[in-house]
């Protein structure tokens, strides 16, 4: 891949809502010792007007009036292919904010394989992210290209958690439970209806992801030790003293793409992985089937497809928003993924007896969708740059801990809010 490109990285749907947070993260970033002074990279998008204000606004807000005439600007359209691969051969790296990935996500893929750049996208949509592994895996390994999906809380937390987990037990760990409890100030918390839209296309789509896999053709992972037994639909947690749901997000896919990847290409044991999610009382528990129900309902069919796209704050509770949240719901907001572990102590077979150890780890951090997804997708981007020697040696469409397990990600992050700990795990 050229060096001499005048950008490393290039932000595209920058002037987006969560692309202006994504902005405003590298240009922290930038200034920081590892990177100061030398990156240089750029906010792509349809229009100039509102890149310049984007640059502005991350300039006002950060206290840097020099970042507006060092942040390059690219005109770039999702509709328009040579605009894409204009952009993509002037920059290492994209990092792509444009969605929902199912419409917009795969010009951009094609443009970065073709022009020979990287590219990270925040996407939590299993049928595009598995769409684009079938399509353009072996194209990108020719070209010796990272195609790196789910780089934001849809999916960093939750498949880096697993190999936080995994190195951080002595013996071999075969099954975890994943716990998200995100937690807000008194004003509430939102998230803007982008992600609403994807989640209304993914389920509306079922049938799609199932045949795609069948596409890729994939044998079923082997199960080593105990089989994890799954939770039901709604069930109270004495772990954590309230009821909990299975979580709904692409965590539970981009998982179990990595722990494949580990078996094949390392040999590794693949790790069993159920995610859950915290609901509260019986009271949250009652509003919430009651939601899913009608959710359930409309999204089979086009009117009600309709309605759920045009009145996402009633649909959702007032969880997904227009607007999305204000930046005192986001100060106020935080969230904490725990991972339950077990496995067999050093020595021990997997095929007998059952799970002698355990072992319980969290990761951390500030508000979930445009405080953590903006930093978790700049280290993953920093890790492309800096981990060279670290990452695989062939290009490819991969999880993030698929390209990233032998990174310093886990250590990028923890110095930038999103705190990896072991809470518990069993004396040596």
């Amino acid at each position: 891949m050229a060096t001499e490109r005048p950008f490393q990285m290039v932000v595209f749907g920058a002037s987006g809502f969560t692309g202006q947070y994504v902005v405003q993260e590298i240009a922290r970033v930038a200034a920081e010792d590892e990177l100061r002074g030398s990156l240089r990279w750029a906010v792509a998008g349809r229009s100039r007007e509102k890149l310049q204000e984007v640059v502005e606004k991350a300039a006002t807000k950060l206290g840097k009036a020099e970042l507006k005439s060092e942040i390059g600007i690219i005109l770039s359209d999702v509709s328009d292919p040579s605009s894409l691969a204009s952009m993509a051969k002037q920059t290492n790296i994209v990092l792509n904010c444009v969605g929902p990935y199912r419409f917009f996500g795969e010009p951009v893929v094609k443009a970065c394989v073709e022009n020979g750049t990287n590219c990270i996208d925040i996407s939590g949509e299993p049928q595009y992210l598995e769409g684009m592994y079938l399509h353009y895996n072996s194209k990108a390994e020719e070209k010796g290209v990272y195609i790196v999906g789910s780089c934001g809380f849809d999916s960093i937390p939750a498949d880096i958690g697993v190999l936080f987990t995994k190195n951080s037990l002595k013996g071999t760990l075969t099954a975890i439970e994943s716990f998200l409890t995100v937690k807000s100030g008194p004003e509430g918390a939102c998230i803007h209806d982008g992600t609403w839209k994807s989640a209304v296309y993914g389920l509306a789509d079922q049938d799609n992801l199932k045949k795609i896999r069948k596409q890729i053709g994939h044998k079923p992972l082997p199960v080593f030790g105990a089989k994890l037994k799954r939770r039901g639909t709604v069930f109270y947690s004495n772990e954590f003293k309230q009821y909990s749901i299975p979580f709904m997000g692409s965590d539970a896919s981009v998982v179990k793409r990595t722990q494949r990847y580990l078996h094949s290409h390392l040999q590794e044991t693949p790790v069993q992985y159920a995610a859950y999610t915290t609901v509260g009382g019986l009271t949250s528990v009652i509003k919430l089937m009651f939601a899913g129900l009608l959710f359930l309902m409309l999204v089979k069919f086009n009117f009600g497809r309709k309605l759920l796209l045009k009145y996402p704050e009633f649909f959702s509770g007032g969880h997904f928003t227009k607007d999305g949240p204000t930046e005192k719901q986001m100060e106020e907001s935080s969230f904490e993924m725990t991972f339950l572990g077990e496995g067999y102590s050093t020595g021990q077979n997997l095929e007998e007896g059952k799970p002698d150890v355990k072992i319980c780890t969290q990761v951390r951090g500030p508000e979930a969708g445009y405080v953590t997804t903006p930093i978790a997708m700049v280290q993953a981007a920093v890790a492309l740059l800096k981990d060279k020697n670290s990452l695989p040696k062939k290009g490819g469409v991969y999880s993030p801990g698929a390209v990233f397990y032998n990174t310093k990600l886990v250590e990028r992050l923890n110095k930038h809010g999103i705190e990896f700990s072991v809470i518990s795990k069993p004396e040596a």
